[in-house]
């Protein structure tokens, strides 16, 4: 950190805005050095703001902020490549990426490998028809990133997955073969260890695998959300099961 508490020209994301006070909003950023930071857009909501266009979802933008407590103040935004159209279901994902870092990452905890892997996601919603693979590798990386163990490869007696095995996934264990000593809990997911092999390998081409991997993410990001649910994950079920 600086000594003054001021950051110049971060390269960052918007993930949300909420009104603050008459005229300013609270901005959430997804920055690449420091993690999830909270700002007081200032005057923001005038119609006349320089900052109020600026403040766009899954634009790449340089930000000056500054601060010691929790809420910043941000001082500037400016754009910092070409602009990225997301339409339709795409946008919805968008925002549902968006959600997940707003209620899993801490502010203030520096995740640039995440950073640029939700950078790259952006592009690919922008110009990928497969979204739903899109969504899974986005929140595998979440989970690997933030520290969660995801067993892939191995059981929870360390004995190397076997893709034609059927097993119980269960959250902060792992996987535990059907016919095996372990007790798996009521609510863990019933899959084969292909769909975990393919996971690990990041292919998503298999259908059941498309169909299960869709399942055991949805069961991991419900446990460690807790009980208030995603309201993006819902509108994407609507739409087309993503």
């Amino acid at each position: 950190m600086q000594a003054n508490f001021r950051y110049d020209n971060q390269t960052v994301y918007v993930l949300h805005t909420y009104p603050f006070k008459e005229t300013s909003l609270v901005v959430e950023l997804f920055t690449q050095g420091y993690g999830r930071v909270a700002a007081t857009a200032k005057g923001a909501r005038r119609p006349r703001s320089a900052m109020r266009g600026m403040l766009q979802s899954f634009q790449p933008l340089l930000a000056t902020w500054s601060g010691k407590l929790e809420l910043k103040t941000l001082h500037s935004l400016e754009w910092a490549g070409g602009l990225l159209l997301l339409k339709g279901e795409a946008l919805m994902c968008g925002f549902y990426l968006n959600e997940l870092l707003l209620r899993l990452l801490p502010r203030e905890d520096a995740h640039q490998a995440l950073f640029e892997y939700y950078s790259a996601t952006i592009k690919i919603l922008a110009h990928s028809e497969d979204l739903a693979s899109t969504l899974r590798r986005f929140e595998l990386k979440l989970l690997q990133e933030l520290g969660y163990a995801i067993p892939l490869l191995k059981d929870v007696n360390d004995a190397a997955i076997a893709p034609d095995i059927s097993y119980i996934y269960q959250a902060e264990h792992g996987a535990s073969p059907l016919n095996g000593a372990f007790s798996p809990a009521k609510n863990g997911v019933q899959l084969l260890g292909k769909t975990l092999l393919d996971m690990a390998n990041d292919d998503y081409s298999n259908v059941q695998t498309q169909q299960q991997s869709k399942q055991l993410m949805r069961y991991l990001l419900a446990h460690y959300l807790g009980d208030k649910p995603l309201h993006t994950r819902q509108l994407l079920i609507d739409l087309q099961g993503l």
